[in-house]
């Protein structure tokens, strides 16, 4: 027979085996941190991978997520700012107001034809109905009357403007597209017009402006509150209404990207 190991002797391996395992333990320590960097590392290039991969190749440029949604967003703008300008010009209590309704109208009947344009050349979906936020700055307008409809107008529409403002710059100085870069360009002169004619009818409340635009983390937000105050008109000449065709369901042969 073997003999036993002393009680002394299991003593010392046993406290081998604690060092050995206090080592193990401490090099783990060590070396988790790069392992879990590494895999950050990692994640994040799939991110970037997956961002480059949703980016298509187009004869006019690459077409990035931002200039598809960009292209969205215009459409969607004309579908809500044109019958508004319709409501405006219909039952605006003063010519100033009914100017800003007639640069609406025609601001956005022309720009509408240029973002049909671009979504048949690149192939592109268009909705044909205003979003649910939308709808509900319409049904503001549509139950306002008098001067209430005049400052809710002003001021929902500035509102609106000044928000897509910083977008069609954000698009205009990153995009690769030169077809989303042209109506950037377009959409950023149409923008600037509405935004002064709004302000020229006297009834914009800055103050409550500035709150809301600071405030535009809200995915839906309301209205904003305004004060009675008094117009400034500006004269103008009359100008017809116009209705948007319908957005083409899709671009006709040989024109996709």
């Amino acid at each position: 027979m073997r003999p036993r190991p002393s009680i002394k002797g299991r003593g010392i391996f046993s406290g081998t085996g604690l060092i050995i395992t206090g080592l193990a333990a401490t090099l783990a320590a060590l070396l988790f941190p790069v392992w879990s960097y590494a895999d950050r590392t990692g994640t994040a290039g799939s991110g970037a991978d997956v961002l480059n991969a949703q980016t298509v190749t187009t004869q006019y440029g690459p077409l990035s997520p931002l200039d598809r949604d960009f292209v969205t967003k215009v459409r969607l703008a004309g579908l809500w700012e044109l019958p508004a300008g319709q409501m405006a010009e219909a039952k605006g209590t003063t010519q100033a107001v009914r100017t800003a309704g007639q640069h609406l109208i025609a601001g956005h009947t022309s720009l509408d034809a240029h973002v049909r344009t671009v979504a048949t050349r690149l192939g592109l979906p268009l909705p044909n109905q205003p979003n649910e936020q939308q709808k509900q700055w319409l049904a503001t307008l549509n139950t306002a009357q008098g001067q209430d409809f005049d400052r809710e107008f002003a001021n929902i529409l500035r509102l609106a403007h000044g928000r897509v403002f910083s977008v069609v710059a954000q698009i205009r100085a990153s995009t690769q597209n030169s077809l989303v870069r042209d109506l950037a360009d377009d959409a950023n002169t149409t923008v600037l017009d509405h935004i002064r004619v709004l302000e020229a009818t006297g009834y914009v409340d800055f103050a409550a402006l500035a709150r809301d635009l600071a405030a535009a983390a809200s995915p839906v937000p309301s209205p904003p509150v305004v004060q009675p105050g008094s117009a400034t008109p500006i004269a103008s000449s009359p100008s017809p209404t116009y209705s948007l065709p319908p957005a083409a369901s899709s671009p006709p042969p040989g024109d996709g990207s």
